[in-house]
């Protein structure tokens, strides 16, 4: 038998020079459940009526159906990414824009579409690069329920010289 250390490593994340301007990809899919919503809302204290009060969804709101709040919507949408692109490669959250366009009800699935808009090495740590992607989060009816702009820095396979 080989020795695990020998052995190739699946599910590492992509490297800078995997992910050149204009790359598209996209990711598996994930739907969103009552339990996912309920969970998420205990742990991060949203206790906001829209989320906890299905009689306030159904006499006073203009939406209707549970509703997932749009921060866990991005932060499932992070973890599509992180098991595709980011394992053992990722080493910094720079940054992002975030825009909510439509909600995410439970039942719902969705899945990510990534594009590099921007990819250049680091001047300050040539074995890194700074990489800015366009995000859209897709529902299965093809609808957008958000975008969001984020820049990583990520592990590069050379130093660039």
């Amino acid at each position: 038998m080989t020795a695990s250390s020998d052995l190739p490593v699946l599910g590492l994340g992509q490297f800078f020079e995997d992910m050149p301007v204009g790359r598209k990809f996209r990711t598996i899919g994930r739907t969103i459940t009552e339990p996912d919503i309920v969970a998420f809302i205990n742990c991060t204290g949203m206790t906001e009526v829209l989320f906890t009060n299905m009689e306030f969804l159904k006499h006073e709101s203009d939406i209707k159906g549970r509703l997932s709040p749009g921060s866990l919507v991005y932060c499932f949408a992070e973890g599509l990414l992180v098991h595709a692109t980011m394992q053992h490669t990722g080493y910094a959250f720079l940054g992002m824009e975030l825009k909510i366009e439509n909600p995410v009800f439970a039942g719902d699935t969705i899945h990510v579409e990534v594009e590099v808009t921007e990819s250049r090495r680091s001047k300050s740590r040539p074995d890194r690069g700074i990489v800015t992607t366009f995000n859209r989060v897709v529902k299965q009816d093809g609808s957008t329920a958000l975008t969001y702009t984020p820049t990583r820095m990520i592990k590069a396979r050379s130093s660039g010289g």
